[in-house]
């Protein structure tokens, strides 16, 4: 009696558990993923595939050292990356030697306990990307977890990068006067109010070239950065997958294992 009623309570709580995943998936299906309460008007991200996608994803070397390159031309000027070392650079693909001339271009501030007094010095591989000295309004947001922090993560920067608009549509205006842009900001449908102060970063006139051959455009730059700021915000985001699947595997072994020797162990007993 104990044991038919212990394979009740069993799929009683089986079949709640599998009725709770089909009402998730079919409201994840219907309303999307939760969208944080700035988001009233930006729009959906564009879609973006990586090759770190998915649980097989993996890190396009060559793409992120192109992304690497973007940043540095382009984002570095305001945005910082204050999570990331110069030697993590080695995860890229770069070697020692590159990564001591990447750190030695940067001056790294360090505070003297004994005087008191801020000094700079060369960067080097252990230092981590130094904050950016910005000097207009606003603080830009340090880059090193963006793709974390923002819903839609790659495809928010890739859209964001590539979404600016010289005019806004007459029928926003009219369903939503507040959202004009004002002097000094600019229109972009993928920003939570549709209207930034940071002027479009890529433009067809500034364009990063790449020494791989890849033909450089504003869509490719903001591709290629994006896929860099996946890296920084998840540096170990490759090992991690391949390390689940070798996991995966074993505790399905190990729950068939137990399994077959309750069963042997029980076999006798009524």
């Amino acid at each position: 009696m104990i044991r038919i009623f212990s394979i009740l309570v069993g799929l009683f709580f089986t079949a709640a558990l599998g009725w709770s995943l089909i009402l998730g998936g079919i409201n994840l299906a219907q309303e999307g993923l939760p969208h944080s309460a700035e988001k009233s008007f930006g729009e959906h991200p564009k879609a973006l595939h990586l090759a770190s996608d998915g649980v097989f994803g993996h890190f396009d070397k060559t793409q992120l050292q192109r992304g690497f390159k973007v940043y540095q031309e382009v984002c570095a000027a305001c945005h910082s990356l204050s999570l990331v070392a110069y030697r993590d650079l080695t995860a890229l693909g770069y070697n020692e030697d590159e990564v001591k001339a990447i750190a030695a271009k940067a001056q790294i501030p360090a505070y003297n306990g004994a005087t008191g007094e801020v000094k700079s010095h060369a960067g080097l591989a252990v230092d981590h990307f130094p904050p950016v000295a910005y000097g207009g309004q606003g603080t830009p947001p340090d880059l090193s977890l963006i793709t974390k922090a923002r819903h839609g993560g790659a495809a928010y920067v890739y859209s964001l990068l590539i979404g600016y608009e010289a005019q806004q549509p007459a029928e926003l205006l009219k369903k939503y006067p507040d959202a004009k842009t004002g002097n000094g900001l600019f229109y972009n449908p993928y920003f939570a109010n549709l209207n930034l102060s940071m002027p479009p970063p890529l433009t067809d006139a500034n364009v990063v070239q790449y020494s791989d051959g890849t033909k450089g455009s504003v869509d490719q730059n903001s591709k290629d950065v994006a896929a860099f700021l996946v890296w920084t915000a998840e540096p170990k985001l490759d090992k991690r997958n391949q390390t689940g699947w070798p996991v995966v595997l074993f505790l399905l072994f190990a729950t068939v294992l137990a399994y077959m020797a309750k069963r042997n162990v029980w076999a006798d007993q009524h």
